[in-house]
């Protein structure tokens, strides 16, 4: 396995804003990515399932990285862009544009979907996509969204392939796949969790950090968890997951990224709450309750 990219601590997965009209505020998404970034965050994901990519067309696809682009390059921070789709020719070509993109330092690539390829058939799929990449690829691991997942056998092979340097690991749990991958993962290759309940007993057990969509909101008590345990500070990470999870827990309530959307914009930082169809807004119970669960900081 090659490459030199250091993936650790909180990546948020940026929710993408829409104007009263109904386009991508590409000025808003910026301004909100600049906001995680001030947070702690340790960089941005671009085009991502928090941020509604499949619902963005080619040209707002293009605004919504440039957008990040420029939140990252603002703070030396590091900008990964989704890329990943269930065909293998389309996920190489939208690699193969990255090329094109300043200040993209890796790629988060899915776990094919709806196709339901064998897991033999995946690995293949992401060796020829790690072979046609300018940049580094980060794998996303995501069966229940996927109908198709990597075991550790899988992802081991995987992480020892050229050009894959991590895994988005959201698995719904901390199964045996991942304590194993975890225990036998190679030098240079990142884990990092997906699932927002069990961010920190991920890290405490050996992951890297987190590509969390809660951290949207309550930043800087996501970073300081995630640092904390990967400091092997147990006792405070656990006093800051033990509050954030009434938070995390609410804002999946309802189907991603509604109710985080509603948040924000309730917080004043993005200019709506909408979402593309077939995505709905969020209920005002649920924004509500979710606003209240934000934790107080200590």
């Amino acid at each position: 396995m090659s490459g030199s990219l250091a993936l650790r601590g909180v990546y948020v997965p940026v929710a993408t804003p829409f104007g009263p009209s109904g386009a991508l505020d590409e000025e808003a998404l910026e301004v909100l990515a600049k906001g995680c970034l001030e947070a702690g965050a340790s960089g941005i994901v671009a085009l991502s399932t928090t941020g509604e990519a499949t619902s963005l067309d080619e040209v707002e696809r293009v605004a919504a990285v440039d957008a990040c682009a420029r939140a990252c390059a603002s703070h030396g921070s590091t900008l990964i862009v989704g890329a990943g789709t269930n065909d293998t020719r389309t996920t190489i070509a939208r690699h193969e544009a990255l090329a094109d993109i300043p200040g993209v330092a890796a790629s988060l690539a899915v776990v094919p979907y709806y196709v339901r390829p064998s897991e033999e058939a995946i690995v293949a799929h992401f060796k020829a996509v790690a072979a046609a990449s300018p940049v580094p690829v980060i794998l996303y691991n995501i069966p229940y969204r996927t109908g198709r997942g990597l075991g550790a056998v899988s992802l081991l092979e995987l992480a020892a392939t050229d050009n894959i340097v991590g895994v988005k690991q959201s698995v719904g749990g901390v199964d045996a796949d991942t304590l194993s991958l975890l225990a036998n993962k190679p030098s240079g290759f990142s884990v990092l969790g997906g699932d927002d309940p069990y961010l920190l007993p991920l890290c405490l057990m050996g992951a890297d950090g987190a590509i969390a969509a809660s951290a949207h909101i309550c930043t800087e008590q996501f970073v300081a968890m995630i640092d904390a345990g990967l400091a092997g500070r147990v006792e405070e990470s656990r006093r800051l997951a033990e509050a954030l999870l009434p938070l995390v827990l609410a804002l999946f309530a309802e189907p991603s990224p509604a109710v985080i959307k509603g948040v924000l914009r309730a917080e004043g930082r993005i200019p709506t709450s909408d979402l593309r169809m077939p995505l709905a807004a969020a209920s005002a119970d649920a924004v509500a309750t979710a606003f209240r669960a934000r934790p107080v900081p200590r």
